[in-house]
């Protein structure tokens, strides 16, 4: 943030609506990964009894998640996500439950949140067979994304206030902007 000192005055200030963006784009995934998370447990409340049959592809699973397939196997080897094996060839088969973690996997880091993260709120779920972790985990990073838009807000006045002062200051004593190391004014 120190270096939109020395932009011209427009290029500040989109800097700065850039960051209200960023948290705007954070609180969009969050609530779609929230609205995701209640779909995935709602369906799983109605889902009638699975057959043995009704497993997914690797292929299968990753095209419906819009995911790649070694995404898949990377959460599959970090315990996201636990596949049946189809003997002799081991090949992976996404039975129903998998498909479920999957889907739940996909909101979360969709949400914003890490593999560790992500980890706890698996192993809650698997654990307690509720979603109160994850729900709250989601509802966490929303207060927090609310706290850093409030101040983003409150300091943006005195940021437009004092990059205004810069600007001015600079124009009256016929100052030019600094050059980038490209060589073109900043």
């Amino acid at each position: 943030m120190r270096e939109i000192r020395h932009l011209p005055f427009d290029e500040a200030i989109a800097h700065i609506v850039a960051l209200h963006v960023d948290l705007a784009r954070a609180r969009s995934d969050t609530i779609a990964a929230l609205s995701a998370l209640e779909a995935i447990m709602e369906e799983g409340a109605h889902d009638a009894p699975s057959a043995p049959t009704d497993t997914m592809s690797i292929t299968e699973l990753s095209a419906a998640l819009g995911v790649r397939s070694s995404t898949l196997r990377f959460w599959e080897r970090q315990g996201l996500i636990t596949p049946d094996r189809d003997q002799p060839l081991g090949a992976r088969r996404y039975p129903p439950t998998a498909v479920s973690d999957a889907r739940i996997v996909t909101a979360l880091r969709a949400g914003g949140y890490r593999i560790p993260a992500v980890r706890a709120v698996m192993t809650s779920l698997r654990e307690l067979g509720d979603t109160g972790d994850a729900r709250e985990a989601l509802q966490d990073r929303l207060q927090s994304t609310a706290a850093r838009s409030a101040a983003l807000l409150r300091a943006g006045t005195d940021l437009a206030d004092l990059l205004r002062a810069l600007h001015d200051r600079g124009c009256s004593a016929g100052l030019k902007p600094p050059a980038s190391s490209s060589g073109r004014a900043m």
